[in-house]
C-alpha cells in the first residue's frame, strides 16, 4: 500500500469499563473540590475491583471536603454507570479514602507570588490535533469506536436495550484512500450483557446499532464484525479486571492517530498542564483546521514545573500553505498559553469535568454549562484574518 492507502484502527471503552469508572470517580471528585473552590488543587487517583474502591491523593482547598463526601461521590458515580451487580455494586462497595493535603513544596513552585506568576503543575509535554475527516474534526476510527459504545449505553440507559450491561469495548478499522477514510474493513464489539444470552444472541443485537453509527455502505463484510470473539461476557466491569486512572488515554484523545505527552487528564485540576495545555492545544488545532488553514494540525507544547511560560510551541501542518512559524507565533498571540492564561480563556476553574471522563475528551459538543470549551472554534475567524 502507499502511504496514502493504509488501514488504522482505533478502541473505545465505555463508561462501565474499570479503567473509566476509575476515571470518572476522579473526576466527579475534581468537580467536587472546584464546586467548593475555583481555585482548589486536586490530584485523585482510584482503584477499582471486585466490590472495592481505594482513592488516594493530594488536595488543597479553601473549604473542607470531608472523606465521607469524597466517598459518597463515589458511590454516586457507580449508581450512576449502573453498576448494581453482586460483585460491584454502588450500595455495597467497600471505599476506602486515603487523599490527604498537598505537597508544601509542590504548592511553593506552582502558586504565584510576588513578581512571580503562577508556575505549571509539572513538566511535560502536550500535545493537540485535529483533522477535517469527521463534522467534529476528530480522526474517523476514534469517533466512530465512541459512538458505538455510546450508542449501547444510551440504549442500556433508556431501558430499550436491558440485556446489556454497563462495561463494553469497540475497536474501529477504516481504510484509507488517499489519505481519506472511504470504509470500515473490521468492528469489534465486546459488550458485557446479562447471563442466558448466546454469542449470536448478542451479535444480532449489537448489529444495528454498528450499523446505524457508520456511514451508509462502510460496514464490513460479515466475517470481519466481531461481537464478543471470546463468547460470554458476564462478569465484567471491575469485578471481572481492576481498574485504575490514566490508563486509557489514548482512547482519551485520538486514537493513536497523533502523539500523546503521556500525562493522564482525569483526577487532575485545570493548573495540571497535563489537562489544561492539551485542552489548549485541541482548541488551537481545532480552530486551525476550522479556519481552512490546513487539512490536519498537530500542535505541541512543553513546560517545566513551576515556570509559567511554555519552553516551546510547535506546529505540523498538513495540506496547507501556511508558514508554521509565523503560525507558531500567532496562536502565542491569540491565546495566552501560562497556565492562568489558559484556564482564564477557556474557563477552566469550574466543576466540568466528570462528562469528560468517558467516550474521549475531545470531540464533543460545547455546553451551556460551560464544558468542553476546548471544542469551540471562536477564533477561526481571528486565524483567517491573520493570514488572509
Amino acid at each position: 500500500m502507499s502511504a496514502n492507502s493504509y488501514l488504522f484502527t482505533s478502541e473505545s471503552v465505555s463508561e462501565g469499563h474499570p479503567d473509566k469508572v476509575s476515571d470518572q470517580i476522579s473526576d466527579a471528585i475534581v468537580d467536587l473540590f472546584l464546586s467548593r473552590d475555583p481555585q482548589a488543587r486536586v490530584a485523585v487517583e482510584t482503584l477499582t475491583t471486585t466490590n472495592k474502591v481505594v482513592l488516594a491523593g493530594e488536595t488543597r482547598c479553601a473549604e473542607t471536603v470531608s472523606h465521607e463526601e469524597m466517598i459518597e461521590t463515589a458511590r454516586k458515580v457507580i449508581r450512576q454507570i449502573g453498576y448494581e451487580q453482586e460483585g460491584f455494586h454502588w450500595k455495597n462497595a467497600d471505599i476506602d479514602c486515603y487523599v490527604h493535603g498537598q505537597s508544601a513544596e509542590i504548592a511553593q513552585g506552582v502558586d504565584a507570588s510576588g513578581n512571580k506568576d503562577e508556575g505549571a503543575g509539572d513538566q511535560g509535554l502536550m500535545f493537540g490535533f485535529a483533522t477535517d475527516e469527521t463534522p467534529e474534526l476528530m480522526p474517523a476510527p476514534i469517533a466512530y469506536s465512541h459512538r458505538i459504545v455510546k450508542a449501547l449505553a444510551d440504549a442500556r440507559h433508556a431501558g430499550t436495550r436491558p440485556e446489556f450491561q454497563p462495561d463494553a469495548k469497540s475497536q474501529v478499522t477504516l481504510r484509507y484512500d488517499n489519505g481519506r477514510p472511504v470504509a470500515a474493513t473490521s468492528v469489534v464489539v465486546s459488550t458485557q450483557h446479562k447471563a442466558g444470552l448466546s454469542q449470536d444472541d448478542v451479535r444480532a443485537l449489537v448489529r444495528p446499532f454498528v450499523e446505524d453509527i457508520l456511514p451508509e455502505g462502510w460496514m464490513p463484510a460479515e466475517d470481519e464484525l466481531y461481537v464478543n470473539p471470546t463468547g460470554a461476557f458476564v462478569i465484567g466491569g471491575p469485578d471481572g479486571d481492576a481498574g485504575l486512572t490514566g490508563r486509557k488515554i489514548i482512547v482519551d484523545t485520538y486514537g493513536g492517530a497523533a502523539p500523546h505527552g503521556g500525562g493522564a487528564f482525569s483526577g487532575k485540576d485545570p493548573t495540571k498542564v497535563d489537562r489544561s495545555a492539551a485542552y489548549a492545544c485541541r482548541y488551537l488545532a481545532k480552530n486551525v483546521v476550522a479556519a481552512g488553514l490546513a487539512r490536519k494540525c498537530l500542535i505541541q507544547v512543553s513546560y517545566a514545573i513551576g515556570i509559567s511560560k511554555p519552553l516551546s510551541v510547535y506546529v505540523d501542518l498538513t495540506d496547507s500553505e501556511v508558514d508554521p512559524a509565523k503560525l507558531e507565533n500567532v496562536l502565542r498571540e491569540v491565546m495566552d498559553l501560562t497556565p492562568r492564561g489558559i484556564r482564564t480563556h477557556l474557563g477552566l476553574n469550574r466543576p466540568i469535568y466528570q462528562q469528560t471522563a468517558a467516550y474521549g475528551h475531545f470531540g464533543r459538543e460545547p455546553g451551556a454549562d460551560g464544558s468542553f470549551p476546548w471544542e469551540k472554534t471562536d477564533l477561526a475567524d481571528q486565524l483567517k484574518s491573520a493570514f488572509a
